[in-house]
């Protein structure tokens, strides 16, 4: 079994906090520190863990929020140019705990805003800072969004990540940005100068801002798929497929056919659940057959919708991806699908009558019912 994220702020990491801290200020109280930030340490989840390390960065820095931040930035490991290692650094602080450092800065920079961007800077580059620059682009939006555009060209490749990252308007598990979610255009501009960024990993970054503007804003994020995939090459066209993602599921004809997936001409020859009863915790098998009524190739996303009943008794959808194939003319094509329903941490299940539904470039082909037994 995986190790959990919280582990990753344990105990060693924040001795090891401790020792850098007090290297680089020798009045700083490292045992004090190390007792509060590991208090109750088992009971606690990854962002509790964080907050709590960053209450006792507040108590035991000094008050003088410039000091602090001199503190710190002496208190980094060395710049980290390729991949971030997420375990802990034998040169100074790195990986996963920087992050309550950035919740620091968040919190209490705000009045220290070029200090505060420095830090941010620094940080990132051993870590991610995208957490809380949105304190910054919530307070002052204009004056940080300006000195993100002075960042576009960084050497550093995890200083530009962050432009995008840090201003996706529905990042999860953060605060969401209402001006960019009401106006994306600021966001727009930075994320036009990224996306042929050398690094996928940025580019990366620039799609899932624009799959979060998309949910407000599908019809532009559209039109700029359509635009940017004219003379585009293969980086920039994955970068436009991961970002319409939820329009494709969604079945978004202006985002389809952008992407050249236009209206399906095909019939559904077959269509079978081999598994019309499903224990929880085992599989859903299922299995299609369609055949092409086009003279010529066509393009085609099938994806597929579990109607999953909830503790009201109606359903909910969920889609998820299945195949992305050219069919040729008068061809036919069969698939056949396993789909574990197994406890999992964002959805309750519920005994009863379920649906499958398939859809074929966003086009709903049909539907079967399946029974959950729990």
């Amino acid at each position: 079994m995986a190790e959990p994220f919280k582990n990753m702020l344990n105990e060693k990491v924040i001795i090891g906090m401790a020792g850098f801290l007090v290297n680089a200020w020798v009045e700083f109280d490292r045992f004090g520190f190390v007792s509060m930030a590991t208090n109750n340490l088992d009971d606690l989840e990854l962002k509790e863990r964080s907050m709590q390390i960053t209450e006792a960065l507040v108590v035991f820095l000094p008050d003088d929020f410039d000091h602090a931040a001199r503190i710190m930035l002496e208190s980094l490991a060395p710049e980290v140019v390729g991949e971030i290692d997420v375990q802990p650094s034998n040169q100074g602080i790195s990986g996963w705990a920087i992050m309550p450092m950035v919740d620091y800065v968040g919190l209490y920079g705000v009045g220290h805003f070029d200090v505060s961007m420095t830090l941010f800077k620094e940080l990132t580059k051993r870590s991610s800072s995208e957490l809380g620059i949105r304190f910054f682009l919530l307070h002052e939006p204009e004056r940080t969004m300006a000195v993100l555009n002075t960042w576009l060209n960084d050497p550093n490749h995890h200083v530009r990540r962050l432009i995008s990252e840090g201003t996706r308007p529905r990042l999860p598990w953060a605060m969401r940005l209402p001006v960019f979610i009401e106006d994306p255009s600021p966001v727009l501009l930075l994320l036009e100068a990224l996306k042929d960024d050398e690094q996928e990993y940025v580019r990366r970054s620039v799609a899932n801002n624009l799959n979060d503007i998309a949910k407000d804003h599908p019809d532009l994020i559209a039109e700029i798929a359509a635009r940017w995939l004219k003379d585009a090459d293969k980086n920039r066209v994955r970068l436009v497929k991961h970002a319409c993602r939820t329009l494709i599921k969604q079945g978004h004809k202006g985002a389809l056919k952008a992407l050249g997936y236009n209206a399906p001409h095909v019939v559904i020859e077959k269509l079978e659940i081999i598994t019309p009863e499903v224990e929880f915790g085992e599989a859903l098998l299922f299995e299609m057959s369609l055949a092409s009524t086009l003279e010529h190739n066509q393009n085609l996303i099938i994806d597929y919708a579990i109607h999953h009943k909830k503790a009201n008794g109606k359903t909910t959808p969920k889609v998820f991806k299945w195949k992305t194939t050219t069919l040729a003319p008068s061809k036919s094509l069969f698939a056949k699908r396993k789909h574990a329903i197994k406890k999992i941490t964002t959805r309750s299940y519920y005994p009863g009558t379920h649906h499958l539904e398939i859809f074929i470039n966003g086009v709903s082909f049909g539907s079967k019912e399946f029974e959950l037994i729990m």
